[in-house]
């Protein structure tokens, strides 16, 4: 599959794997300075990239696991949906976990993408729904015995 990017400024990293076989391809800060980001608090940071991702795909955005593991970052909304028909700068709302202020430095990898496709349906209401074994059984039902 070919995405068509756009850098929108001449600093902005193009998305790159860590390895060969890695499914996600990391998103760079677009940014000069270091950021600080306040214990408990999200910032928005710009990426300085727009994508086209095919239609009938869309790209999630998760937490890289070192940047989580090690100062306490991920995605604000935890993982994030970009549609295919959107053209604007990717941004990452990142979101401190932690009681410390924590910094991201220029071009540091603060978030990793997926092109993941989807079925787009059509919903039919119905009064009644089939039974099945489990029925309205909900967290933690599956596990009795």
């Amino acid at each position: 599959m070919n995405i068509r990017i756009k850098k929108l400024s001449d600093t902005a990293k193009l998305p790159q794997r860590g390895s060969e076989k890695a499914a996600g391809y990391d998103l760079y800060a677009n940014t000069e300075e270091e950021i600080t980001i306040a214990p408990h608090a999200t910032q928005m940071i710009g990426t300085g990239i727009a994508m086209e991702i095919p239609e009938g795909y869309f790209g999630a955005i998760f937490a890289r696991s070192g940047l989580a593991s090690k100062k306490g970052l991920r995605p604000g909304n935890c993982v994030g949906v970009v549609d295919s028909d959107y053209r604007g700068e990717w941004k990452i709302a990142l979101h401190n976990d932690t009681d410390e202020p924590q910094t991201i430095a220029p071009h540091e990898r603060i978030a990793q993408m997926v092109v993941i496709p989807f079925l787009p349906v059509e919903f039919t209401e119905a009064a009644d729904l089939t039974d099945t074994e489990r029925g309205a059984g909900g967290f933690g039902s599956t596990g009795r015995q």
